[in-house]
């Protein structure tokens, strides 16, 4: 393998390892999606324990659930045709070498290539998986809350149904950014500059949508109306220097 092999493949594992930390670490200074939702799906979950009727709640994590079971046989089905063709060995390299837009030097160049793609296309199914597992033990904490909680009761119930559903949420969202990076590895095929340029722009384009789209911007203003809403309506206490 040449060295611009070498180190394309040296970027994309950087990217791909350690997208999570670096986007964890500029969550911190605010504006991210992933930390706004945290904060949305809190107030959520205490809304739910406030409710009576708990219907609604059960249909929207239904419908969430039914999404990553949706892409989790996708991601199966894609790691079956990859897996396919890497099995195949000599004659899908045979095949795939006669195209004149894929660059692949030798048959274990080819089949490192295919591997990643079925790599990263594992690792995300593995994230929809346990999403999925995580989403079947937020209904059953929704089933468990006792209805006629009293305030500060449903905040304790509603904080920790929340505690599950975040992480629910944030595996089936490394799930969908499994996409992305399977997508650059494919690239690959095409030579190490593609592959270099496409896992660049899949997280720059990750890190946009994050942080500067519009959806970003609304999630933002959508989290700062409900913490402003949550601050209004806290009971402001006596001022000890007034009269009694």
């Amino acid at each position: 393998m040449s060295a611009l092999n070498v180190a394309a493949l040296s970027v994309f594992l950087v990217c791909w390892l350690f997208y999570q930390p670096l986007l964890t670490l500029l969550s911190r200074r605010g504006g991210a999606i992933n930390t706004d939702m945290t904060v949305i799906r809190g107030a959520w979950m205490r809304n739910m324990a406030r409710r009576e009727n708990r219907f609604m709640d059960g249909q929207l994590l239904a419908q969430a659930l039914n999404s990553a079971s949706f892409f989790a046989s996708s991601n199966l089905l894609l790691i079956a045709a990859a897996a396919g063709s890497l099995l195949n060995g000599e004659a899908t390299f045979k095949h795939v070498s006669s195209l004149e837009v894929i660059q692949t030097s030798s048959r274990m160049l080819f089949e490192g290539q295919l591997g990643l793609v079925v790599l990263t296309l594992a690792r995300g199914l593995l994230d929809f998986i346990w999403a999925i597992r995580q989403m079947n033990y937020t209904i059953a904490a929704i089933g468990a809350v006792p209805e006629h909680l009293d305030d500060a009761t449903h905040h304790q119930f509603g904080d920790v149904a929340a505690r599950l559903l975040n992480p629910a949420l944030s595996s089936f969202s490394a799930g969908v950014r499994g996409y992305y990076f399977a997508l650059a590895a494919a690239a690959w095929l095409f030579g190490p500059i593609a592959f270099m340029a496409a896992t660049l722009g899949a997280v720059g384009l990750l890190l946009y949508r994050q942080r500067r789209s519009p959806a970003a911007r609304a999630i933002h203003d959508l989290r700062q109306a409900l913490e402003d809403h949550s601050t209004s309506r806290k009971p402001k206490g006596r001022d000890p220097s007034s009269p009694a």
